[in-house]
């Protein structure tokens, strides 16, 4: 819904009446347009920057960053929108945002919120407003089902997203420093599916829609349910994060075991590393990151691959032996004097260092349970 920045033409005193629909539009999509705004057009680009006392220019940065298109000077804004704009240039005013800053809180949210529409929208409506009845329409349904469900999505948004804050706030101030607040030492994977570019030419669409459905639905699962953080997800691949590295083991080696037992789902490849982190909306960076994924791009089928810095951290941690030598030293000394072994859940077993292109010579470790826990 953004402008070009002239606003030519389009003096007035900001508050015009509602704007009529133009002959090609369809009356039902301006209906639940003003639903779901809640109010109808009044403003073009030009009136609502004006009321809401922001200049052009930065209005017109706030809307690109929301994602929303060029409009011109249509008029086809409402209160809301001259709203939005006021709040934002007030944090900014008030000096709890940088422009720059309020710039990004636009942008996030709007990537965030159009990813959701467009899921509630293909996924979830299209499949609620069949016809329950012969002769009815589509679009008989879809505004009494809207009108219907539109409070309920929007107090269940508000309140994932307060939990999400709470959560992500809490784990903010518990690090070490400030400096530690942005750049974080986290555990980060990447789980893949093999052969996926394979599947997509011989599997229907709808097929192929499923698959991945299933794969993202059990990954985000497994990695909520143990305590880690999924980042994103790429249809045959998932990033996710977590705060220590046994969290992140954990987690790799469940997922792999439970697309084992389904027949229907591709094998598995999983490359970690630990190490500083650098988080921008909601997404990571850095040569962890990227290690990470060069991993897992390397390693076997239905294996775990993670970095040297991920496997001292095992060890360091007591979730796994620096050598099988090592454990059976410590099994030996604990049987001769009585006592219990130490409880290692993962084993770790160096591979040979190899280039990995832009990251120089890695040393990989191949990541397994050990004793055949679960």
């Amino acid at each position: 819904m953004t402008v070009d920045d002239t606003g030519s033409g389009t003096a007035g005193d900001g508050r015009g009446e509602p704007r009529p629909a133009d002959p090609g539009e369809d009356p039902l999509a301006l209906r639940l347009e003003q639903l779901i705004l809640g109010a109808e057009r009044r403003y073009t680009p030009f009136q609502a920057a004006r009321s809401a006392g922001v200049s052009m220019e930065l209005a017109s940065r706030f809307w690109r960053a929301m994602g929303f298109a060029d409009i011109g000077q249509a008029k086809a804004l409402t209160e809301a929108d001259v709203l939005a704009l006021r709040r934002l240039a007030g944090l900014v005013e008030a000096g709890l945002l940088s422009e720059a800053m309020a710039v990004q809180v636009a942008r996030s949210t709007g990537q965030t919120t159009a990813r959701l529409a467009e899921w509630q929208i293909d996924s979830f409506l299209e499949g609620l407003t069949e016809p329950p009845e012969p002769g009815m329409t589509r679009t008989e349904v879809t505004y009494p089902l809207i009108e219907l469900l539109l409070p309920e999505l929007e107090e269940f948004l508000v309140y994932v997203w307060r939990r999400q804050l709470a959560a992500a706030t809490g784990r903010v101030v518990q690090a070490a420093d400030d400096e530690e607040m942005v750049d974080r030492r986290l555990a980060v994977a990447f789980a893949d599916l093999v052969g996926f570019t394979r599947l997509t030419r011989r599997m229907e669409e709808e097929e192929l829609g499923e698959l991945v459905e299933a794969f993202e639905t059990t990954a985000a699962d497994l990695v909520a349910a143990r305590g880690g953080r999924l980042i994103k997800t790429l249809g045959d691949e998932v990033l996710y994060a977590a705060d220590d590295a046994g969290t992140a083991a954990e987690i790799a080696l469940r997922l792999i075991e439970t697309l084992a037992n389904d027949e229907t789902m591709p094998e598995l490849r999983v490359g970690m590393a630990f190490g500083t982190v650098t988080t921008r909306m909601g997404d990571v960076f850095g040569t962890t990151v990227n290690l990470a994924s060069r991993l897992t791009s390397i390693a076997p089928r239905d294996a775990v691959l993670v970095d040297s810095a991920f496997a001292q951290e095992l060890i360091r941690t007591g979730d796994a032996p620096a050598s099988e030598a090592q454990a059976a030293e410590e099994a030996a000394a604990a049987e001769k004097e009585g006592t219990e072994p130490p409880a290692y859940r993962f084993a770790l077993q160096p591979m040979w260092q190899r280039p990995v292109r832009g990251l120089g010579v890695v040393e990989p470790w191949l990541l397994n349970r050990r004793g055949g826990e679960s």
